[in-house]
């Protein structure tokens, strides 16, 4: 029977198999990266937000379509890593805005939410780049809307709009001239496309075992936890439970003596739940249902359950004394200091992305209060840098992302912020460290915002990594296994040793004005060939200062900087 419309249990399918095709094909999506670097990431990036969209909607145990959107889209938010898992959840920020008031989709509802998602991405992008994840979108949208128009069904709106994505995703090296010149389509665009195609899949019901996720019974306890914690957390005081016994039971389908139907009926099972408790979770496998719920009836609960099979787990817990246990260790937990640097600079924090234990001991030595692990190979999400931020202590907290594709996530994480935040928009760590130096503890926000941005402009930023495949980019003729200097985020150098390839980046680098080289070694990297990259460096101009700096970073066996 085909689809009508979307509901509770179309909405979470549709989520499900579409975060299991992207994390199926995220290597694929990071293969995709324009540069020819051992750090593609948008696939992990993407996979990692919509994964964490789907555990929100999987803790959550309501039946509106408005109500599920709306944890998808916090789900995205606070998971989101890189600027492609952004710019997804801000389609489904507005996608969830446009579906208010709504507990089920049609055609027409579906084309409108998926249109208000496009608007939302535009409008979170400073400078809209079309060739991009946005192209893909808004022609995906426009496909719906016009099938919608013409009155076709929530399924067929929803495959045109999947069609035309990957319609839109081959146009992409047209209107991208560097993705032709590389031969590749648009990795964000690649990745919507697959989220696309696995709603319409979950809608058509070409869904094969890969893609449709049954929880494991790990899984299923994970989230029945969830589901509790968040409850029961959320009532201030013990006398506020309405519903004081949580109830769990685990029922084997078709077996049993007090069994009185033939077929699970899920939505039916649900219902007569849902009419005495809250907080309720149904899991369900062709064997199997796991249900959590909070109720004053839990004999009832057990009966409805022996009527679709046999129990095979009971528990059942008195919620009000669990509140107040949990009260008493949220009070000891709130006493303990956060576990950061105690070192405050005034009133400020200031937290760093970066890789590598020495990198974080420069940028600590440098005054900066928390260090948070991640950088290009692994893009922090934005509940990351909330949680950083909140770990500072501080009243105010500046945060250098140290790389442009974590410039979104940082944003967003200072939008949602309790406390005032500002980003410097380091592009490396190497700007980084330098933008430190114009940090000043009287200062405001914006004051040191803008002085810390106009100190980085005095550094030139050197990368030396290798190939990962053949390809020409900027006009460089790049070989598989060769290493490349990247200044300022372009391939400038090649060369089948590591060391001269160095040599000659800096070299590329220095000018009249230069005065000092800083040398990051990675993991890698030596520092015996760092001496002898000095060494090169002063027979260069031995006016020079150069200093050696042990960062222990991935991907990069060595990070210079020319001041």
């Amino acid at each position: 029977m085909e689809i009508v419309k979307i509901t509770e249990k179309e909405f979470r399918q549709m989520v499900s198999v579409s975060s299991r095709k992207l994390s199926r094909n995220a290597e694929f999506i990071n293969s995709l990266n324009v540069f020819p670097v051992p750090d593609g990431d948008t696939g992990t990036n993407m996979s990692l937000t919509l994964a964490s969209g789907e555990k929100y909607v999987n803790q959550d145990s309501a039946t509106s379509i408005e109500t599920l959107a709306n944890s998808l889209a916090k789900g995205l938010l606070m998971g989101a890593r890189g600027n492609s898992g952004v710019i997804l959840s801000q389609i489904f920020r507005g996608f969830s805005k446009d579906v208010v008031g709504k507990s089920e989709l049609d055609a027409t509802d579906l084309a409108h939410a998926l249109s208000a998602g496009v608007k939302a991405a535009y409008k979170a992008v400073m400078k809209p780049t079309e060739g991009t994840i946005l192209t893909v979108s808004r022609k995906a949208a426009e496909e719906a809307l016009k099938v919608a128009k013409e009155g076709g069904s929530v399924v067929e709106v929803m495959v045109a709009a999947a069609q035309a994505a990957d319609e839109a995703l081959q146009t992409t090296p047209d209107l991208l001239p560097v993705l032709k010149e590389v031969g590749v389509v648009d990795s964000g665009g690649q990745g919507l496309t697959f989220v696309y195609q696995g709603f319409a899949d979950a809608l058509t019901g070409n869904v094969s075992e890969d893609d449709q996720h049954t929880p494991t019974m790990a899984e299923m306890d994970e989230m029945v936890n969830a589901q509790h914690h968040q409850s029961v957390q959320g009532q201030l005081n013990t006398e506020d439970i309405v519903f004081g016994y949580c109830t769990e039971i685990m029922v084997r389908l078709g077996a049993g003596r007090l069994v009185t139907h033939d077929e699970f009926n899920y939505e039916a099972f649900h219902n007569a739940l849902a009419e005495i408790g809250d907080s309720l979770l149904v899991i369900a496998d062709d064997e199997i249902v796991k249900v959590h719920v909070h109720t004053e009836h839990p004999g009832t609960v057990m009966e409805l359950g022996q009527s679709y099979g046999s129990l095979i787990k009971v528990k059942v817990d008195n919620m009000r004394l669990q509140h107040e246990t949990i009260l008493e260790h949220d009070k000891e937990e709130a006493k303990k200091e956060p576990k950061v640097n105690k070192e405050l600079t005034g009133d400020y924090g200031v937290i760093a992305v970066s890789s590598g234990a020495g990198m974080a001991e420069l940028f600590t030595s440098l005054g900066v209060t928390k260090v948070l692990s991640g950088g290009q190979t692994m893009n922090p999400s934005t509940q990351d840098i909330v949680d950083a931020i909140q770990e500072t202590g501080a009243k105010k907290v500046l945060v250098l992302p140290n790389n442009k594709n974590i410039f979104m996530a940082a944003n967003q994480a200072a939008e949602v912020s309790e406390v005032d935040v500002a980003v410097v928009e380091t592009r490396t760590v190497l700007q980084g460290m330098t933008a430190m130096l114009g940090f000043d503890k009287d200062a405001d926000l914006e004051e040191n915002k803008e002085t810390m941005t106009e100190e980085m402009a005095d550094v030139v930023s050197g990368q030396v990594t290798i190939a990962v495949r053949d390809t020409t980019i900027d006009g460089q003729e790049i070989k598989k296994d060769d290493y490349m200097g990247i200044i300022d985020g372009k391939i400038k150098v090649t060369n089948p040793d590591r060391k001269q390839a160095a040599i000659d980046m800096v070299k590329a680098m220095l000018n009249d004005d230069s005065e000092i080289v800083t040398i990051i070694v990675g993991e890698d990297g030596t520092q015996a060939e760092a001496a002898e990259i000095e060494d090169a460096i002063l027979a260069i101009d031995e006016d020079l200062e150069v200093e050696i700096h042990q960062g222990d970073q991935p991907v990069y066996p060595y990070l210079v900087a020319v001041e």
